[in-house]
């Protein structure tokens, strides 16, 4: 999966939409063919989801280009999978899953389709909705149950499926879900995967709490925000990436250590801080996201 700080929801029969997620800088866009489209028009929401992949593989700045699709149990999955597993796609979106069997059952279907639309076998990656109380309980499973699987998408919403399925009430500050967040970056980090993704805040009148809920976020070790409005994105591309100071703390931290290495010495203080080989392993990677954010950004 590719760095991702900022992934946008876009109603798939919204043509034009996703030329607004590229000017708002987001990362990744999720064309949507679930909860956003109105039951009528499935059939032509797939014809423009897959005329909007189609364009914004030609777009100049490349994105992380995904399909939230509808479940398994609404009988309409397979027919999302056949118009959209096309070339252009990164990803789907696997809404209210229950456990790794429908990992399963999404990664076959996908199989099929790629097969059949000519999509080299394995391209497209998926994203792990958590929405329901059994795909929290078995996350861990779930995270593995597929090579296919990029990450997992924590969303605690308020009033949404997870809110409903689990019987928390939503805060701002989050104490509520503060244990299902940090078994979703666990489990993601633990299957080896780079980006665990959280979401959503909701309130489009409040952003000084979406800043608050994305920092709150990056402190647990997601690496990335799901937003559901254009506003939100530059809020997520900044905390999501990191800091200048944070850039010139790790920068300094090797530049003085390297010469103590040299010297046979392996812990100096720095910056009144002790630091030893497992502090420099964590500023060159913060290092590395840096650069690769950047040249993603470019």
């Amino acid at each position: 999966m590719r760095p991702t700080r900022s992934l946008l929801f876009v109603p798939g029969h919204r043509e034009g939409w996703p030329a607004k997620a590229l000017a708002a800088g987001a990362d990744g866009v999720i064309l949507d063919l679930e909860d956003s489209v109105p039951l009528a028009t499935k059939s032509q929401a797939r014809e423009i989801v897959a005329s909007s992949i189609r364009s914004l593989a030609k777009a100049d700045r490349q994105v992380g280009v995904y399909v939230r699709l509808n479940s398994l149990e609404s009988d309409m999955a397979g027919d999302d999978i056949e118009a959209v597993a096309i070339e252009g796609l990164d990803g789907f979106v696997l809404p209210k899953t229950y456990g790794e069997r429908d990992i399963i059952q999404f990664d076959a279907l996908v199989t099929h389709f790629e097969r059949r639309n000519g999509v080299p076998p394995g391209t497209i990656e998926f994203i792990l909705s958590l929405e329901t109380a059994q795909a929290y309980a078995n996350c861990e499973r779930m995270a593995v149950a597929s090579p296919r699987v990029a990450t997992l998408f924590a969303g605690t919403a308020k009033d949404g499926d997870v809110s409903r399925s689990i019987g928390f009430e939503f805060t701002p500050d989050g104490l509520e879900t503060l244990y299902l967040r940090s078994r979703a970056v666990l489990a993601t980090r633990s299957a080896g995967l780079e980006f665990p993704l959280v979401g959503l805040w909701q309130d489009l009148n409040d952003p000084v709490g979406a800043r608050h809920f994305a920092k709150q976020n990056k402190q647990l070790g997601f690496r990335g925000m799901v937003v559901i409005h254009p506003s939100h994105v530059a809020i997520a591309n900044e905390v999501f990436t990191p800091s200048a100071e944070d850039v010139a703390f790790y920068a300094g931290m090797i530049k003085a250590f390297e010469p103590a290495e040299a010297s046979g010495i392996a812990a100096i203080q720095y910056e009144g801080h002790h630091i030893d080989y497992a502090h420099v392993k964590t500023a060159r990677e913060v290092l590395a996201m840096h650069e690769r954010l950047t040249r993603a950004a470019g």
